[in-house]
């Protein structure tokens, strides 16, 4: 797997090679975060067959989560010194493995190995924490944008497979679902991600394709704090800076939130009065909206800022559970394209932002170490969620107070990404006053 491409394969196309890494992602993204949101669909009838507590049975996506936060860090390390190819490709197997091997599933601790552990590592390997770690090398200028295009696979792999996966459940049974999606997985993203590179300099281009075909190499300086910038930027560095732990708080809180609604909400929603393929639609349809303005606002933080767009985001999902909240009275369509709406518009726009968020605080060649780092605090949260939410059901009989505590959570990570302060270190590019440019960093 070692990254030595041709050269001048690259140097010969007409656009940026970039673009590529872009794609490649978007479809890796496509199958692989649809991997972990199926559980949504699989969570009914895998109760329903084997009469498991909720508790016990979303447990296992908040085990696979909370070992993935543990192993974060480990995955980042192997980014920063084997590439994302090697990275990419064991998430495939492992995730792969998982949802195969669910098929045989007869006990609980077969869940939690399979659909837990296995895919839960596995897509963790390839998602949107793994794909942070190296996306931003390859951009600058449009570095959000170019993210966000690749995260909104995500919702296109949401509006195409969730759909057939939930026909496959009506029609064949969930071990049927499970099987289709984990061989898809195998045999279009191991082939697919041999294209992928680290960095635009593996393959002789510079971020943003500057030089390419004869360009000029105009290089801006987007430091506002050239003593933190010029810190060589190691994991115990970072680690010793409150900033990093305002990320930290910041991204468990929104893991928190994000997973919680993702997990529950096809349930939930078949309890409050609509069909399981209106709840199945639903979940479809917030990913579905989430693309163009996953791209949108992950455009408008390259010119406005990370903090204003995460205060966007995270609003949407304070939104999305006070909809929640409001549908305990009954079923109400309204309400739940309010719900649908707030999550995918808004809420959705973290992953885009959550690697440039990290990279303008902690920039350099350990990069991809502390966001991995700093991942896991996601990853915890997601994993949190989806359990906190199960027990309080299984304790009170209603989601209510979890649906509250996850509205807190949105003001909390607001707050604390506020305070980490990206744009006291690096400015977006939208907001340098000089066109001509001021240098380069």
């Amino acid at each position: 797997m070692a990254e030595t491409p041709p050269e001048p394969f690259a140097a010969r196309l007409p656009f940026y090679y970039g673009w590529v890494i872009v794609a490649v992602a978007f479809v890796t993204i496509a199958l692989g975060v649809t991997a972990r949101t199926s559980f949504s669909l699989l969570f009914p009838p895998i109760v329903d067959e084997f009469g498991w507590d909720r508790g016990l049975s979303a447990g296992a996506f908040s085990f696979g989560f909370l070992v993935s936060a543990l192993i974060t860090p480990v995955i980042g390390r192997v980014m920063d010194t084997s590439g994302p190819r090697a990275v990419i490709m064991t998430g495939v197997l492992l995730t792969s493995s998982g949802l195969i091997g669910a098929t045989w599933m007869t006990a609980p601790w077969h869940l939690y190995l399979t659909l837990g552990l296995l895919a839960g590592i596995g897509v963790n390997c390839m998602g949107f924490t793994a794909q942070s770690q190296y996306l931003p090398n390859w951009f600058v200028r449009r570095r959000a944008f170019a993210i966000a295009i690749a995260f909104s696979g995500a919702g296109i792999g949401a509006i195409v497979i969730l759909p057939l996966l939930q026909d496959i459940i009506a029609r064949d049974g969930w071990r049927a679902s499970c099987w289709t999606l984990g061989v898809a997985t195998l045999i279009v993203l191991l082939p697919l991600n041999l294209l992928v590179f680290k960095r635009p300099e593996a393959i002789g281009l510079a971020p943003d394709g500057d030089g390419t075909g004869g360009r000029p190499v105009i290089r801006r300086s987007y430091v506002v704090d050239p003593a933190w910038a010029a810190i060589d930027w190691t994991p115990a560095r970072a680690l010793r800076t409150v900033r990093f732990w305002w990320v930290i708080v910041g991204y468990f809180c929104a893991g928190f939130v994000w997973y919680a609604v993702q997990v529950h909400q096809t349930k939930y929603l078949i309890e409050v009065g609509f069909s399981p393929v209106e709840a199945a639609w639903a979940l479809g349809l917030v990913a579905m909206v989430a693309v163009p303005a996953q791209i949108a606002l992950g455009a408008l933080s390259d010119r406005v800022g990370r903090e204003i767009v995460w205060t966007i985001s995270c609003s949407g999902f304070a939104v999305c559970y006070t909809a929640l909240l409001a549908l305990e009275a009954g079923r109400s369509d309204p309400l739940l394209y309010l719900m649908v709406l707030s999550q995918g518009l808004l809420g959705y726009a973290l992953t885009g932002i959550m690697g440039p968020i990290v990279a303008e605080l902690f920039e350099g060649r350990h990069y991809g170490t502390i966001l991995g780092i700093a991942s896991g605090g996601l990853i915890a949260g997601g994993a949190a969620g989806p359990f906190v939410a199960g027990v309080v059901h299984d304790l009170t009989g209603s989601y209510r107070l979890a649906f509250l505590i996850a509205i807190a959570l949105c003001l909390v990570s607001i707050v604390a990404i506020w305070l980490a302060a990206p744009r006291r270190v690096r400015i977006v590019p939208g907001r340098v006053r000089d066109p001509a440019g001021t240098g380069s960093e």
